[in-house]
């Protein structure tokens, strides 16, 4: 007699999933997949080099499963991997380049820019930004890794760390600026 499978219950698709049921490894795909290509859109522009990174992570995701403790939430774990699997990528295309010198790092004052811009604006920003810059911002910003975190994951110093994700806030404030002042006829 075949089990049915509760879509919504992420406990019960992972023990099916350690056994090989493609049905629920498919269950999961289809649950996360989504979340985890914008996710891997955040650090890789290309829509292409996106998926095959996310599909990539997919793969170490259920050649990895057993490696999952049930500690922490299940999608934290993957977002993890793809992480990694977005950060490995780079490295290989050689599209990861941070520079080592160490400005000095002010506290960043927000210019309190009114953000009328659409996410999907701020995402074309994003997307703008050196890919050091770029990479270091999401794991700050989005990830919520902090600055030794960071370090450590890119073999960088702490003051690299910081540098880059000055330079990215910088950058950004810059475009939203431009963009507001070009759509409100100031320029």
């Amino acid at each position: 007699m075949l089990k049915v499978i509760k879509l919504n219950n992420d406990s019960q698709l992972i023990k099916q999933a350690l056994k090989s049921n493609r049905k629920a490894q498919k269950c999961l795909y289809d649950k996360y997949a989504p979340k985890m290509l914008s996710l891997c859109a955040y650090y890789i522009k290309d829509v292409q080099q996106s998926e095959e990174v996310m599909l990539n992570g997919f793969f170490k995701v259920f050649t990895k499963l057993h490696q999952f403790s049930n500690e922490g939430s299940f999608e934290g774990w993957i977002r993890k991997i793809m992480v990694w699997e977005s950060i490995s990528y780079l490295r290989t295309k050689k599209e990861l380049t941070l520079t080592n010198e160490i400005e000095s790092f002010e506290s960043i004052v927000d210019n309190e820019i009114e953000l009328s811009i659409a996410v999907e604006d701020l995402q074309l920003y994003i997307n703008e930004l050196p890919n050091g810059s770029k990479v270091v911002f999401n794991l700050y910003v989005i990830e919520g890794y902090k600055h030794a975190e960071i370090a450590e994951m890119l073999s960088i110093s702490i003051g690299t760390s910081k540098t880059q994700l000055s330079r990215a806030r910088k950058a950004l404030q810059k475009m939203i600026s431009i963009n507001q002042k070009k759509y409100h006829g100031t320029t």
